[in-house]
């Protein structure tokens, strides 16, 4: 079975108990998470074992095993495994092949679409879900942004959601975080709601990692060059976490691949952007950057960078410790490939 983020609940409504594998792809990670997690929620308290993706490409067996296995404490169990492209592949041939159905098995694969060749062995089958999640915009994260504050007693108006969901970079997760962290200031709850303002945004100090990253990935993708000289320091001094910067630059490579779509052959850059802006599609203080950028990312360039942050991904996946010089040495590539 085959699903999409607008379809995903309807389907699992109606084929949650009898879907043994649920599988997660497409370049909003954030959105695929957050469906794995919901999954886990509706299947009802269990014991969650996590797997990577390079743990089962090391040993494939594996994940049957641990489908077949039995809680220590004799728990139901949920196995969620995160992985990278089609790292988990013969792991997960192996489970669609096992006669025991076993346990639930949720896979959220970053990096991978419904192209991949995990999401074409699972498609056909009924005993398994595959979903895409394609990138979210404005209007439907602020809308989860909203939804989520009424869950926590805190009101939020269209325009503060929005503002949320544009600083998150139109990350889930991080507006998550941020509706909560803001919750917690007002001492809302669903028994005492409150009503939140830009004013208690602002007093909440809201910077996402974004925020900070930004620089990074402008200089990177804009080819300054001189500029990412000044800007990577920040990286190697610890500062900033290399697997959150490389995310930031997976958004705003999608972004740009939205934008490049919209704008097709021979279009005007920068009419485009400008009628993104007013349409608060894009944030105001990104319309410079993204001009430049749009410029330099189209077409076969953009699909080889889309590429590159793929391959960086998946290396720095495999390759924790090595991940900071790794990254730095792939934004520089980047960067001379843009100022050319």
């Amino acid at each position: 079975m085959k699903a999409t983020q607008k379809t995903f609940a309807d389907t699992v409504d109606r084929a949650l108990h009898k879907v043994r594998i649920f599988y997660f792809c497409g370049a909003d990670e954030a959105g695929a998470g957050d469906a794995a997690a919901l999954v886990a929620n509706w299947l009802g308290k269990a014991e969650l074992v996590e797997i990577t993706g390079s743990e089962l490409k090391r040993d494939p067996p594996r994940l049957a095993d641990e489908a077949r296995s039995t809680s220590l404490f004799g728990d139901k169990r949920i196995i969620r495994v995160t992985m990278s492209g089609d790292d988990a592949h013969d792991a997960i041939a192996a489970l669609a092949a096992d006669p025991v159905s076993g346990w639930p098995v949720l896979i959220v694969a970053g990096g991978a679409t419904d192209k991949s060749r995990v999401a074409k062995l699972l498609t056909d089958r009924d005993d398994s879900l595959v979903t895409i999640f394609y990138p979210p915009d404005t209007r439907t994260v602020a809308e989860a942004v909203r939804n989520g504050g009424d869950a926590v007693g805190l009101r939020l108006n269209s325009q503060l959601a929005e503002r949320i969901a544009l600083a998150a970079g139109l990350d889930t997760r991080i507006a998550r975080s941020e509706v909560e962290k803001l919750a917690l200031y007002l001492d809302a709850s669903p028994e005492s709601p409150k009503t939140a303002s830009a004013k208690d945004l602002a007093a909440i100090g809201t910077e996402t990692g974004d925020d900070s990253m930004a620089p990074i990935v402008n200089a990177t993708l804009g080819g300054l060059t001189d500029r990412l000289r000044h800007e990577l320091p920040r990286l190697a001094s610890g500062d900033i976490n290399p697997v959150g910067l490389l995310l930031a630059f997976e958004r705003r490579a999608v972004q740009l691949a939205q934008l490049a779509a919209k704008l097709g052959p021979g279009g005007n850059v920068n009419a485009l952007i400008e009628q993104e802006t007013q349409a608060r599609r894009i944030f105001f203080k990104d319309k410079a950057d993204l001009t430049l950028q749009l410029h330099k990312w189209r077409g076969a360039r953009l699909e080889r960078l889309l590429n590159r942050l793929a391959s960086l991904h998946r290396a720095m996946l495999t390759d924790s410790a090595g991940a900071q010089l790794r990254l730095q040495q792939g934004l520089a590539e980047i960067a001379r490939a843009a100022a050319r």
